[in-house]
């Protein structure tokens, strides 16, 4: 990183937010030279053990060295539950504490993106941008590459309960796949991760840290924005806080908000962009009267169901071994391999809820593990834990400010469940899980359900089941949607196909807050293709103005 006095005065991109959008942008804007790129994060560097052993995500989510520790408001979808909400504090951002599942989603997800009028955003479209980062170690092929950033690998731990447990989904009718990746992702398979080598492979490691020693990028950790500065209808500058300090940089190309569905919207909102009424509450001078911002909220909501077994190993025994875990270290250590080296689910699977569905809707997570929540020990019993989330939510909700002061947590508030059809989804969804557990290949090892169990959640009864689903639901961390793209006649848009903020000059969001609708699986590398899209985007517009 070169130092502040060699980039004295305006830069050309203003990028808010070193997460996973921010990252790529900051790589493929600095590569050309005569641009001046700031970055600006509100979290620290990387500089801890626990970013980068994969199964340190146990130890950062919930913590408040790692995660900003948010919460959503009461949800009555979960009897009145409030959820945390983890998001990552470091530069990655939640890459840096995620399942490190690489996962594109479904190419219809794109192909309805292009159906609502979004020129260059369907499958065939967005398939370039995945692949231009990829290293993929399947190859190169038609769907994927090598060669790129954003590291690709198989899991280095096996498991003879997950394989037994997809031999029963395949006698339930989930045939096996070798890749989720290709366009259908319906079948079992276990998760791709970004790993290299057993260690976590985060936006930073493989986007921002390599091009730091570019002359032309400035990196500032622990930035805490607090408003984009405009000229009229134009984005001229950011101001921000750091270390006590109120510092401002000016931008004469453009500034990109890359904070996040949380983050961006909190800024546009704080920065007078945004719902007028909603502005004029907290006294906020408005820039822009934008309905749509903060609006359209989506989430995958999991189910996690658990189950007792015997007669096969899990990770809850070997947790609570001193022996155990000492192995576990020297596995490690040695080879890079064994339990230390696990994403949060080894197993996935894609299916449909009931068979009238015209593609898979919900994801299976399959773990060889349970525990009550992220930051509770395991379990003493061995067992394993069965997520399941709907893939293609119907209920919205929203992220409003819960204050002027940006260090404040907004409002967050999903709704989960509350569309019909999603209480129905989630009843179905558990009769899937449990028809699966039911078959032959599980047998021998004698599944007993332990949450939400039999009696809480019978199975012809929808409305026990919703409830039921209401009580063990979590969030799985994939928010979006707040600053949706759409077009210029939709009154709820935000941002135009090309991410440009729909009314203004000057100014993009970047990040997973434009999704128009959320993707069908883990949403991380789905917002780093838009970033890589979106910083193209930004480099053919500047060789045209």
């Amino acid at each position: 990183m070169a130092d502040g006095a060699a980039l004295m005065g305006d830069y050309d991109y203003i990028i808010v937010g070193a997460g996973s959008a921010g990252c790529v942008l900051a790589n493929r804007l600095s590569a050309d030279p005569t641009k001046r790129v700031l970055i600006l994060e509100a979290g620290g560097r990387d500089n801890w053990i626990w970013f980068h052993i994969p199964v340190g995500y146990l130890f950062a989510i919930g913590n408040p060295r790692s995660d900003w520790m948010f919460r959503t408001e009461q949800e009555e979808g979960l009897n009145g539950r409030s959820l945390a909400y983890p998001r990552g504090k470091v530069i990655g951002g939640s890459s840096a504490i995620n399942a490190m599942i690489y996962m594109r989603g479904q190419a219809a997800d794109y192909d309805h993106w292009r159906q609502l009028g979004l020129t260059g955003w369907g499958w065939r479209d967005v398939l370039p941008f995945f692949k231009q980062h990829e290293d993929n170690f399947l190859g190169n092929s038609e769907h994927h590459n090598t060669g790129g950033e954003w590291r690709v690998e198989a899991p280095r731990v096996n498991w003879d309960l997950l394989e037994a447990f997809r031999d029963a989904a395949e006698q339930a009718g989930v045939r096996k796949i070798p890749d989720f990746n290709t366009g259908d992702n319906e079948g079992s398979c276990y998760f791709h991760v970004n790993q290299r080598k057993g260690r976590r492979w985060s936006a930073a490691r493989g986007f921002l840290k390599p091009a730091l020693n570019r002359p032309n990028l400035r990196l500032e950790t622990n930035c805490m924005v607090e408003r984009v500065v405009f000229d009229g209808k134009r984005a001229v500058g950011v101001r921000w806080k750091q270390n006590g300090e109120v510092k401002t940089a000016k931008a004469r190309g453009e500034i990109i908000l890359s904070a996040g569905s949380l983050g961006s919207t909190q800024l546009l909102l704080l920065s007078g962009v945004g719902p007028a009424a909603q502005l004029r509450q907290f006294d906020i001078p408005v820039v822009l009267d934008k309905p749509g911002v903060g609006e359209n909220l989506q989430d995958h909501l999991q189910i996690r169901m658990i189950h007792k077994v015997s007669g096969v190993k899990t990770l809850n025994e070997t947790y609570h071994s001193l022996v155990g875990r000492a192995m576990m270290g020297l596995d490690y250590a040695l080879r890079r391999r064994g339990p230390l080296t696990m994403a949060p689910s080894q197993l996935g699977l894609f299916t449909r809820s009931d068979p009238w569905r015209d593609r898979a809707n919900i994801q299976f997570h399959v773990q060889p593990l349970s525990l009550d929540k992220f930051g509770d020990p395991l379990h003493r019993f061995p067992a394993f834990t069965t997520s399941v989330c709907n893939l293609q939510p119907a209920s919205r909700g929203h992220v409003r400010l819960r204050s002027t002061d940006q260090a404040s947590a907004p409002i967050i508030k999903p709704n989960y469940l509350a569309a019909d059809e999603d209480r129905k989804v989630a009843a179905d969804s558990l009769r899937v899980a449990r028809n699966i557990v039911s078959k032959p290949a599980l047998a021998p090892f004698y599944p007993e359900e332990y949450l939400p169990g039999q009696e809480a959640a019978p199975d012809n009864d929808d409305v026990k089941l919703a409830k039921a689903a209401g009580d063990i639901g979590t969030t799985i961390f994939h928010p979006v949607g707040t600053a949706k793209m759409g077009l210029p006649s939709d009154p709820t848009a935000v941002v135009d196909e090309r991410l440009r903020v729909i009314g203004l000059e000057g100014l993009r969001v970047i990040d997973a807050s434009v999704m128009p609708t959320i993707t069908s699986g883990n949403t991380n590398s789905p917002t780093i293709m838009i970033a890589e899209k979106g910083a193209a985007m930004i480099r053919e517009d500047a060789k045209v103005r």
